[in-house]
């Protein structure tokens, strides 16, 4: 029974950002599984509204019972009241796009984006996740991490997302001491072509669970504006942590 649960469980989690449509005998080819088996879970995942079958296509989506337990949980973070409108504030004192990470085993999850009017499209949006060698949001979360972990992943099959993405293990060691001495993170264009991002590290009570990050458009993130973003972005971490620490929030499972 837990075998099948399991299962099922790794189906679910193939409906992806970039993948959220499949079709039956295409995810059990993708799975290497049994189609027959595949059919089952998919069957049962629907009668109970995890997942929607296209009358049409016959192809399988998310269903709002994921949705609804997605925002059970968000919810109960208190991400909205309580450290919403401090990203909020520091969006309009930098008139960039913001964004709120947190730790989530081996991946970064993005918890929390705000935008300015002005935006530029990114492809990261509240739910993505992303690798934690790719970029100044994900990498300043690394860089706390422990050693072993880290040869870990930056030992582990990267892929370049942009030309520039950082994929040398070398490389990637030498910018993790790098950020640990300065205390923030700095990148351009590794996930999304043209876009600059500066990140600090989050902590709550001593240990490292995300980062809050600044990020635009290379035409308006010049070294001038980056030196000025640093220290309001420490001053914004300093303050959601205290929220943190004060309301008991839960942001790493």
């Amino acid at each position: 029974m837990l075998k099948t649960l399991d299962l099922a469980l790794k189906v679910l989690k193939m409906f992806t950002k970039e993948r959220p449509v499949w079709g039956g005998r295409e995810l059990a080819n993708e799975m290497g599984l049994n189609h027959t088996n595949i059919y089952r879970i998919l069957e049962t995942l629907e009668k109970n509204r995890f997942i929607s079958k296209d009358k049409v296509t016959k192809k399988y989506s998310l269903g709002y019972a994921t949705w609804e337990l997605g925002m059970i949980m968000y919810e109960s973070l208190n991400v909205s009241n309580l450290i919403r409108p401090i990203l909020e504030r520091l969006r309009d004192k930098t008139g960039e796009s913001i964004f709120l990470t947190v730790l989530d085993r081996d991946e970064a999850v993005t918890l929390d984006v705000v935008e300015p009017e002005n935006k530029v499209k990114f492809s990261v949006s509240a739910g993505s996740r992303a690798p934690l060698y790719v970029g100044a949001t994900y990498r300043t979360i690394l860089a706390y991490m422990p050693e072993d972990f880290i040869d870990s992943v930056i030992h582990s099959d990267l892929v370049k997302y942009t030309k520039t993405t950082m994929t040398d293990p070398d490389e990637l060691k030498a910018e993790l001491q790098h950020i640990r001495e300065r205390g923030w993170a700095q990148s351009r264009g590794e996930y999304t072509w043209d876009v600059v991002a500066v990140a600090v590290p989050l902590f709550d009570r001593g240990e490292i669970i995300g980062s809050v990050t600044v990020s635009g458009p290379v035409y308006r993130m010049t070294e001038e504006k980056i030196k000025e973003y640093v220290p309001v972005l420490m001053e914004t971490r300093e303050e959601i942590a205290s929220v943190i620490e004060r309301y008991q929030l839960k942001l790493k499972v």
